[in-house]
């Protein structure tokens, strides 16, 4: 399997999880036509702003759904890119809660300049209407302003697995997930 860090393609073994990523699922709905939130993700991803956590949740949680009614076995979820501020993450516990436990999360590690270098780097080929300087530039604010106190409450909880994704992409690992 594959998973973006840092806007690089990874070698992510899965370890029984099944990976969501919730950008991907966000651009799936956006290029739906018969979608009623496409035009609003769209507008929400280009200005780097976060989608409302009704949209995020519904997507993840009807994905989840369909991948263990196809297979009862699959129900350990690796969800990549969620939560991304205090809003998710209550709209996640009051959603989620009793169905599904937040074990740990990985966090990539990474510096801003590396960052921008590899998404815009991966735009030339992405066709995404978010991998250009401005919008990673509005991203990092976000992240700074939205996602790492997140990651530091989390981190507080003993449940952050850190991965140093600076180094290269053929560098890059994932330890043994729980």
């Amino acid at each position: 399997m594959l998973s973006i860090a840092c806007g690089a393609e990874i070698k992510r073994p899965n370890y029984g999880y099944t990976h969501l990523s919730a950008g991907e699922l966000l651009r799936d709905e956006r290029k739906n036509p018969n979608s009623q939130y496409g035009e609003l993700i769209e507008k929400y991803i280009k200005d780097g702003r976060i989608v409302p956590v009704e949209i995020t949740i519904s997507l993840l949680k009807r994905e989840m759904d369909q991948t263990m009614a196809a297979n009862a076995q699959k129900n350990k979820f690796l969800i990549d890119g969620f939560p991304r501020n205090q809003d998710n993450l209550q709209g996640w516990n009051k959603t989620m809660d009793g169905k599904a436990d937040v074990a740990f999360v990985l966090f990539f590690d990474c510096n801003n300049e590396i960052c921008v270098e590899r998404c815009l780097e991966r735009g030339k080929s992405s066709g995404r209407s978010d991998d250009n300087r401005e919008s990673l530039e509005k991203r990092i604010q976000t992240y700074l302003q939205s996602t790492k106190p997140i990651i530091d409450l989390y981190e507080e909880m003993g449940k952050v697995k850190k991965i140093d994704a600076s180094k290269s992409v053929d560098e890059v690992s994932i330890p043994r997930l729980p």
